[in-house]
């Protein structure tokens, strides 16, 4: 747990307002108690209430009043800030002129002295932050994780003072930053998302650029994907020094680069000394496929490799190699007669799907959940991998008559048992013949509120189903299919 008395001593003796009690919400709760700071805490879930009173926080429902007389207000980043409309517990701390932060700028605040590397972007931030950890961890440097992924920033146990803190950042968090920025900042891509949140896809793209600002003269690194259009013009207001002083490296996996790293051909390239020198192959790290996995492992590259943290070539990819995957983003779960059953249900936008997508040939696609507003726009070039989909949840009917566009087969599963068990004979049946083989692959595009609590308990059902079935091949069963 972070010491929180440095944060403490600022307050002027006046209580914090905790708003929001889910994980890092109670985790602020427990690290500013037993810093003796009093704290005023609400939530509508009333379990979570409780849990924040045995804590020692005070329950009472933040009004204006009551805020006038805190610090400051520490709002979960869920709660929406802005848009599509503000919370009234953020409408009642801007009457009452308190500022609102989140636990990342209470860490920052409590002054622990250790160099920071704080990633974000639409997609790749988890795997590129525990990649990162994974590397450092590997060479023998003291490090942690936490923020978005892992432990709540107050929850975290430091590593003595010459150790690194890695941690994911979301928009929503760097909207509740108003000066913590991380000593080494990481921008992986921008893509439209969360734009009911932030109101509109420049609101989304000023959330993500202001973890690059910094303050007068201070430096720092700033290491960005230039794939997408948002990301290369932000690049361009780096090295013109508009939006904050650092040294700046281009990551890409499209094009060269220079003064940073690019993927061609699998290789790895470093430019930052003015050539372009050859590393090692990302070819065969099977925990890193894709085209996008290249983009992580580049900015995992290019972090590491920096001076600020100096890692060897040899010491980066030992940790590459070495590098085991997140849960439930592209995991190859099962192998069976050659045949690999893939779990990707992390992948809850048509984005992110179509990374995993474009990583295999020959693809059995589960496919499926509560669609997102763009629904699978943008996967068109993609859809000659699909050799067949098999559709669930709510947005089943919208995906078939989607597909029916392209002439892309499907079945109409309904459910993830349905869907594993139809995959899995087909994939079996037709491994012999012509074309055969393939990947069945759960990437669904989705959210999974309709059926699951989670992507993570999708993602495990997906798994127990796949751990069950039989190795050897069944005769498919024609159900609601459209060939």
């Amino acid at each position: 747990m972070i010491d929180c008395t440095r944060f403490a001593e600022q307050l002027d003796g006046k209580p914090v307002a905790v708003f929001g009690l889910g994980r890092s919400g109670l985790s602020t709760v427990r690290a500013l108690s037993k810093a003796g700071v009093k704290i005023k805490a609400w939530d509508d879930n009333e379990t979570q209430r409780a849990e924040a009173e045995k804590l020692g926080a005070e329950l009472v429902e933040l009004d204006e009043k009551t805020l006038a007389a805190c610090a400051c207000l520490v709002l979960a980043p869920g709660v929406p800030l802005y848009f599509p409309e503000p919370h009234p517990v953020a409408k009642a701390a801007r009457a009452a002129d308190v500022e609102i932060i989140c636990d990342l700028e209470i860490l920052h605040r409590c002054g622990h002295g250790l160099k920071t590397i704080g990633i974000t972007g639409t997609n790749g931030k988890s795997t590129t932050t525990a990649l990162i950890t994974h590397i450092l961890d590997q060479s023998g440097r003291g490090v942690v994780m936490g923020g978005n992924i892992g432990e709540p920033a107050l929850d975290m146990k430091l590593p003595k003072k010459d150790g690194i803190i890695v941690l994911e950042i979301s928009s929503y968090q760097l909207d509740l930053c108003p000066t913590f920025r991380p000593d080494i900042a990481v921008l992986l891509n921008i893509t439209p998302d969360h734009l009911d949140r932030h109101g509109s896809f420049e609101n989304y793209i000023d959330a993500k650029t202001r973890i690059f600002e910094t303050q007068g003269s201070e430096e720092g690194v700033a290491v960005i994907g230039i794939d997408d259009e948002p990301c290369r013009k932000i690049y361009e207001l780096l090295m013109a020094f508009e939006i904050g002083k650092r040294r700046t490296r281009p990551v890409s996996c499209t094009s060269t680069t220079e003064d940073g790293v690019y993927v061609e051909d699998s290789i790895l390239y470093d430019t930052r000394h003015g050539k372009h020198v050859e590393t090692q192959s990302l070819r065969g790290v099977t925990s890193l496929r894709g085209l996008h996995n290249y983009q992580n492992a580049a900015a995992a590259y290019a972090v590491c490799a920096s001076k600020d943290i100096g890692l060897t070539i040899e010491e980066i990819f030992e940790g590459i190699r070495t590098y085991p995957g997140l849960p439930h983003r592209q995991k190859q779960v099962r192998v069976i007669n050659g045949i690999p059953y893939i779990d990707d249900s992390k992948a809850t936008n048509a984005e992110a799907a179509s990374k995993a997508v474009s990583a295999y040939d020959r693809i059995y696609w589960i496919a499926g959940g509560q669609a997102k507003s763009d629904g699978l726009e943008g996967m068109q070039p993609l859809l000659p991998k699909i050799h067949h989909a098999y559709l669930i949840g709510e947005a089943m009917e919208e995906f078939a008559s989607w597909l029916d566009q392209y002439s892309v087969s499907y079945s109409l599963c309904g459910d993830m048992k349905v869907a594993v068990k139809k995959a899995h004979e087909d994939a079996q049946e037709e491994r012999g013949q012509p074309g055969g083989g393939g990947v069945v692959l759960l990437s669904p595009a989705c959210a999974s509120w309709d059926q699951y609590d989670s992507f993570e308990h999708r993602g495990r059902h997906f798994e127990e189903l796949v751990l069950a079935l039989d190795d050897e091949k069944k005769q498919p069963e024609a159900s609601g299919d459209n060939a």
